[in-house]
């Protein structure tokens, strides 16, 4: 299949259409041997027509102009798909593509066609065959009404309802990196209307998909607004660092609402700028005075929050860095992308699509907690009942993402419970040696990168994501290294109080200290990153 990208937007390789046209031609080579050719019309010396009509009556199919318009007409006989790609700036396609549009008259005969109804010119080659794809975006909230002349003017080139379309509203935020997360998927669907329209057709579900706003109006229409710089009332022209707040208010998501207003306020150190964003129930409100006691502060330098933004910087880098500071409730960092992801698709919890499978630290906790307390009751029957529970923790797996840890876990328990069954005599031995095997686990997680805890924990702060924030590892290597220390402690002194009196009340107290860490990790994970931040 070859596929002819007409690129007619004036800013080239840099347009946003551009890029809905390439994932679209993407998804079309991904399910056929297709070779795409690109033309970036600003690039061509295509020169306006002359209405001299000499490639009907004198030249017969060819102009006149000697320029790369020659070279545009034998592609277009040569593909099977044509896309016209362009940016919609004044309820047109523009000029340059316009140009070249009017230059196609050599394609046609100059005789009337009879059969047509507006009376139109018949094609000098037969075209029958070739299918045509308009992709464009817009800067409005939303593509609907506004390309009425686009279609009129199609409709008369190619045929009504003879070519396919993909029209995108809010066009920019293509080009803007802190944003990407929802455009990479809006260009997944495009990829994937490409990839139908090669096989079958664009299907109902995924055009639904494409019809989608990217951002609700008034979350959009607000970051516009904010963009150009310009006070809206006055007409004057605002400081970089107000603007730039009060974009970053715009994308203030009102589903995350609390119950109570919320205060972030912004202290740019660089600029000596203060702004506070007011979270309410009913949007936020960027302050520049009469300050209220903010809930978070974040002070750092413009520039190292705007590189943040636009993804030059990683955050959580920047902050284990200490390029800046926070004070106050840290929860709102932990929860970043709740608070200021407005419109974002949907997502699971830890910011996965909705069905992927997140990880469960109960899956690992189980198999150890049956088998201390079954086999501190009957050694015997304990073994059973804890070969059982890792038995039917295998159809569990696939409700959830299994780690390494888990497979060790399962593995070792069943371990022991065949020696607990072999070595009867040994349970003196075996239990403590359980305990301590589970404390090693947890220990020698923390010498490789990402530790046992990080593991299980992700899932609540951005997912996958988490994974290479530096001051989230810190704090999951410390809780990991906390778990082990206290389980070699307590295989410890369960070897040795086993054979006292004392030994009645160790299948208790030992397994409390699941849920006593459990308390504790929860509390060290808000606590422990605050307590960083501030510093």
């Amino acid at each position: 299949m070859n596929i002819l990208l007409i690129n007619g937007s004036p800013k080239g390789r840099r347009s946003n259409s551009f890029r809905l046209s390439q994932a679209f031609a993407g998804g079309i080579a991904d399910v056929s041997d297709a070779v795409c050719e690109e033309l970036t019309v600003t690039d061509m010396d295509i020169r306006p027509c002359r209405g001299c009509f000499s490639c009907w009556n004198k030249t017969e199919g060819r102009c006149v102009i000697r320029d790369e318009m020659q070279t545009v007409l034998e592609k277009m006989l040569w593909a099977d798909v044509i896309i016209w790609s362009f940016g919609l700036y004044y309820f047109n396609v523009p000029s340059a593509l316009k140009t070249l549009i009017d230059r196609q008259l050599p394609l046609a005969l100059p005789f009337m066609d009879g059969d047509s109804a507006s009376g139109s010119h018949p094609s000098r080659y037969d075209m029958t065959d070739k299918r045509h794809v308009v992709i464009s975006t817009c800067g409005f909230y939303t593509a609907e009404g506004n390309y009425e002349s686009v279609n009129a003017m199609f409709d008369h080139i190619l045929g009504k309802g003879s070519y396919e379309t993909l029209y995108c509203g809010q066009g920019e935020l293509f080009r803007v990196p802190e944003l990407r997360d929802r455009t990479d998927a809006y260009l997944d669907n495009v990829r994937q209307a490409g990839a139908e329209f090669a096989q079958s057709g664009i299907t109902a579900e995924t055009r639904e998909k494409l019809g989608e706003l990217l951002f609700p109006r008034e979350v959009f229409e607000a970051m516009a607004d904010a963009s150009w710089g310009i006070e809206k009332t006055t007409g004057e022209k605002s400081d970089p660092s107000y603007s730039f707040t009060k974009q970053m208010a715009a994308l203030y998501n009102k589903a995350s609402y609390s119950g109570t207003d919320m205060v972030l306020e912004m202290d740019y150190t660089d600029v000596d700028r203060r702004y506070q964003i007011v979270m309410k129930r009913d949007g936020a409100e960027v302050i520049r005075e009469n300050f209220l006691p903010f809930t978070t502060k974040i002070e750092t330098p413009l520039e190292v929050w705007h590189d943040i933004a636009v993804g030059k910087l990683s955050g959580s880098e920047a902050l284990a860095k200490r390029l800046y500071r926070v004070e106050g409730d840290f929860d709102l960092m932990l929860h970043w992308d709740t608070y200021f992801g407005a419109g974002a698709q949907p997502q699971s919890q830890g910011g996965k699509a909705a069905g992927d499978k997140g990880t469960s630290l109960m899956l690992t906790l189980i198999p150890w907690i049956t088998f201390w307390v079954a086999a501190s009751i009957d050694g015997s029957v304990g073994a059973f009942v804890s070969i059982g529970v890792c038995a039917l923790a295998g159809p569990v797996f696939y409700r959830f993402r299994k780690t390494v840890y888990d497979v060790i876990s399962l593995t070792a328990v069943t371990g022991f419970s065949m020696l607990m069954l072999l070595l009867p005599d040994a349970a003196s031995f075996i239990l403590p040696a359980s305990y301590f095997a589970f404390g090693a686990m947890w220990s020698i997680s923390c010498l490789f990168r990402i530790p046992l805890t990080a593991w299980y924990s992700m899932k609540n702060y951005s997912g996958d994501s988490a994974l290479e924030n530096p001051l989230f590892l810190r704090t999951n290597r410390i809780l990991s290294l906390a778990w082990g220390v206290l389980y070699l402690i307590t295989g410890v002194w369960t070897f040795f109080l086993m054979k006292t009196p004392a030994a009645s009340y160790l299948v208790v107290i030992n397994n409390l200290m699941p849920v006593a860490m459990g308390v504790f990790t929860g509390w060290f994970q808000k606590w422990y990153p605050a307590r960083y931040a501030a510093k």
